[in-house]
Order: structure tokens, then sequence, then C-alpha cells
């Protein structure tokens, strides 16, 4: 079957940005479902603070079920006693330079779980941060595709998790921004259930977001550093309308490994 662009939705000057169908000449990159915010435009200050972050508990079972076709081969993880416990951390080597991840399993133990088992089968090794976004309100370097076009996925998707997961399924806060503080790593998803995927976006200044993208963890300084001078050289304008495309300065992974 075939993926749908894996999305960011920002909240910035009243637009929801997504990565999602086609740019307004018809190629394949992005479209708005509101008015689309610019560069130019000032982003309204949010103070909406993030829920209280869960505790470790419990082992937990996590379900990771068929997504279409793998944009790499791997082997979906184990789901069954999935520790919410420690703190991994994560040695990325870039072409751009390090940046370096601590995990948060007691957040979002099924995230952890996934993107430690992508990176262990060497999943993330020689694949490009395809998407760069520098608009007020939403500062990211999204990674996590293999096949460099923002519709590629591990082959299985999987439930969202914190901060999602620390309000009611109706709660209409789930509709309003909250800040993702600079230094977080979050999962983009397509919007619909389960399509967390492998997917993930760099946060290097606050933004904000409806709390529906899952927090598996925090970028160290250097990892920050790096981002910045991604960001500098700003982005070539391939994603159309929504802003943002893939970063001036290529940023190619090139090795992933975790430690406990």
């Amino acid at each position: 079957m075939a993926r749908t662009r894996t999305r960011l939705a920002v909240v910035a000057a009243g637009a929801a940005l997504l990565l999602a169908g086609c740019s307004d000449d018809g190629t394949d990159t992005a479209t708005t479902t509101t008015r689309t915010a610019t560069a130019t435009q000032a982003a309204p200050t949010y103070t909406g603070a993030l829920p209280e972050r869960p505790a470790a508990g419990d082992p937990v079972d996590c379900s990771y079920m068929p997504d279409g076709e793998a944009a790499k081969d791997v082997t979906p993880p184990q789901g069954s006693g999935v520790s919410t416990a420690g703190s991994p951390t994560v040695t990325m080597t870039t072409s751009a330079g390090p940046i370096g991840l601590t995990l948060d399993p007691a957040a979002a133990p099924c995230t952890v779980n996934s993107f430690v088992s992508l990176a262990e089968q060497g999943y993330f090794d020689d694949t490009p941060c395809h998407r760069l976004v520098t608009s007020p309100g939403l500062q990211v370097l999204q990674c996590g595709d293999p096949s460099g076009t923002g519709r590629g996925g591990p082959g299985y998707g999987f439930d969202t998790e914190y901060p999602e997961t620390a309000f009611a399924p109706t709660d209409p806060a789930l509709s309003q921004p909250v800040v993702y503080p600079r230094g977080t790593v979050a999962m983009a998803n397509t919007g619909q259930p389960g399509s967390n995927g492998s997917q993930f976006f760099l946060v290097y200044e606050d933004s904000q977001l409806p709390p529906a993208y899952t927090i598996f963890g925090t970028i160290d300084e250097a990892g920050l550093a790096t981002i910045e001078k991604v960001a500098a050289a700003g982005d070539d304008g391939s994603m159309g309308s929504v802003g943002g495309g893939a970063p001036n300065l290529p940023v190619q992974i090139e090795t992933v490994t975790v430690a406990s």
C-alpha cells in the first residue's frame, strides 16, 4: 500500500502545516489545511506547558502493526515486556557533525524500543535528513526516512505516546498548541492512529505544536550546534507554500549507535 507523507503540524499564524500531499505546482511536497505561515510572519507566543512527564513503571506491551512497504529491510521489534526504565544514549554521526541523544523510555517506551531496534539494525545508517523548517513557530530538522522523500517508513506503525497520552481522548486541549522545547526529539506522523514509524524531528528552537507528536528524548549541546549550523545555511524551499525543504547544507546520517 502507498504511504502518505509523514507530517508535522504547526500552529503558527493560524496555520496547520502538513508533510502530506503535493505542492502548489503539483509536485510531491506539501499542502496546507488552512492558510500558510511564511518566514516573514511573526508567530504568536504560546505559553502552553507540556503535561507532567510520566515516571518509569512496570514493563509494557507494544503493538507494531504492518504498514506498507519498508523503505529499508528491517524486522519489527519485539513488543512484549518493554522496559520503561533507563536512559539510553545515542551517538549519531552525520556529514554535518555529531548529534547526541538521550532517550526517555519512561515517557515513550514503545517509541524508544522501536528507535533502538531500528538503530541496531542499521536502518538509519547512510540516510538523509530530508526536511529543514526555519519558520517562526516551527524550527526543526526531520530525519529517519531512508528514501529521502518524506514517505518512507519501516513497514510497520505504532501508536502515539507522551504527551498525547497525558490527555483524555476527548480533551479539547489536544487541539491546542504546547511548546516543544529546544532540544526535544519527537516522532513525526501522518495524523492517523498508529502512524508513527521511523521519521523523527529534532527541535533546535522552541516550537509550537499540538501535543500529538511523541516526545522520546533530548538532544545534547553538540547536536544542537550541528543542527543550528545546518539551519543557518537555510533550505531549498522545495516544500512549496508550506515552507521548508531540503537543507542547503546536506545532512547524511552516517551511523547511529546506542548505549544503555
